[in-house]
């Protein structure tokens, strides 16, 4: 059974950005939500659980801690950019890192490209490298993904529920094809059953029977299983 561990950046007193009327805590809360209700839909063979449930305040080393001491397969803190820029990008702790760690960031990082894009011309600002507590402390593959910018006209797509969507479920995407995880089989949508009857008519002849009660009888039972029936 495989544990991921998300993390929603910021929270609490800690909005993390704030621009364009948007605030980074709530958008990181939906992508993760997102992407916690695509992999339950979807796959088998996983456990998942969060940093903050809701709008909590933690330390960067209390999410590290949390997902340690609970013996995470992987670990993805998701964030919001700011400064003025544009795209998406990715990071990796920029010691030494296992060669896990670098999959994993290919794989996400290349899916959660594909989803924005699907959107528009989204910019591709690189997979990177950082000094960033939650991926130095971390004892499995961890990704923190910087998922466009609050302060630019990337605005314009954070506003969009739909996308926001995408980007959670290629989150969830990309975590399951690195772990492997089975996919649930699909249920084929039932049809409604057509009742054998439709389009016929029964005619009951009175000639095949002795007596007329008996043709009337067989007539009402056919009415009675759904067979539309008539005396001649």
């Amino acid at each position: 059974m495989k544990k991921i561990f998300w993390d929603k950046g910021h929270g609490g007193s800690d909005p993390g950005a704030v621009a364009n009327g948007l605030q980074e805590k709530v958008l990181t809360h939906k992508i993760v939500e997102y992407g916690m209700d695509y992999l339950q839909a979807n796959y088998t063979g996983f456990e998942q659980r969060v940093s903050r449930a809701g709008d909590q305040t933690l330390t960067l080393s209390q999410r590290a801690k949390m997902a340690n001491d609970w013996g995470a397969d992987v670990f993805i803190s998701t964030h919001i950019n700011a400064g003025k820029g544009t795209g998406f990008e990715s990071y990796i702790y920029n010691g030494g890192v296992s060669s896990q760690t670098v999959a994993l960031q290919n794989v996400l990082h290349g899916e959660i490209l594909a989803a924005m894009r699907q959107f528009g011309n989204v910019v591709d600002r690189g997979k990177k490298r950082a000094n960033y507590a939650v991926l130095r402390e971390t004892k499995m593959p961890a990704v923190l993904t910087e998922n466009l910018f609050i302060d630019s006209n990337d605005a314009k797509l954070l506003k969009n529920e739909e996308f926001l969507k995408a980007v959670g479920e290629a989150h969830a995407r990309g975590i399951a094809k690195f772990l492997g995880l089975p996919q649930k089989a699909k249920t084929a949508p039932s049809q409604p059953q057509q009742k054998a009857s439709a389009g016929k008519l029964y005619r009951v002849q009175v000639g095949a029977f002795s007596d007329r009660k008996n043709a009337e009888r067989l007539a009402e039972e056919l009415k009675k299983k759904g067979y539309p029936a008539i005396i001649v």
